[in-house]
């Protein structure tokens, strides 16, 4: 999305709508339209226009990495030594195009990117760094932290009541 386009205005039915998607973006539209109390017409062309805006990014499907065999999560914060921005932009390159990496943030203060992976168990862990930290000079610090056990995750934006 164009960050210099105006934002879209959301009213309550968009609201609902989006609100409803993020618990259960498999739903029909018939189904959403009725939930969200619009007619089917009206909620295919609400959520066309929120896709067409970038306010529905993608819809996708949660797994479990746990029943999947990749069930170890870290957290990891990386510093490097060069912080130019072809440095910052080459390294995270190289890191979006690993399957392990699940989020990339390049952040301020601190360590100049956080990222989150999840691989199948600590050799894969030890692979990676290798495969993303070791063989690149400019990694100065690396910081892991593992998930012992996951108390909350939910990948949903806190919408404005209407």
């Amino acid at each position: 999305m164009n960050d210099s386009i105006t934002p879209l205005e959301l009213d309550a039915s968009d609201l609902r709508i989006l609100e409803i998607l993020q618990q259960d973006a498999a739903l029909s539209n018939q189904d959403l339209a009725g939930l969200a109390h619009v007619s089917p017409a009206t909620c295919l062309r609400r959520v066309k226009r929120l896709v067409e805006s970038g306010i529905i990014e993608r819809r996708v499907a949660l797994l479990s990495a746990e029943k999947l065999g990749v069930g170890l999560a870290a957290i990891v914060e990386i510093t490097l030594d060069r912080q130019g921005a072809e440095h910052l932009q080459a390294f995270e390159a190289r890191v979006l195009a690993d399957v392990a990496v699940q989020q990339c943030y390049q952040v301020s203060p601190g360590p100049d990117f956080v990222l989150i992976l999840q691989v199948p168990d600590m050799p894969a862990y030890h692979a990676l760094v290798l495969r993303l930290f070791t063989q690149d000079a400019n990694v100065r610090n690396v910081k892991a932290f593992f998930s012992v056990r996951r108390g909350k995750f939910e990948p949903r934006v806190h919408l404005p009541t209407r």
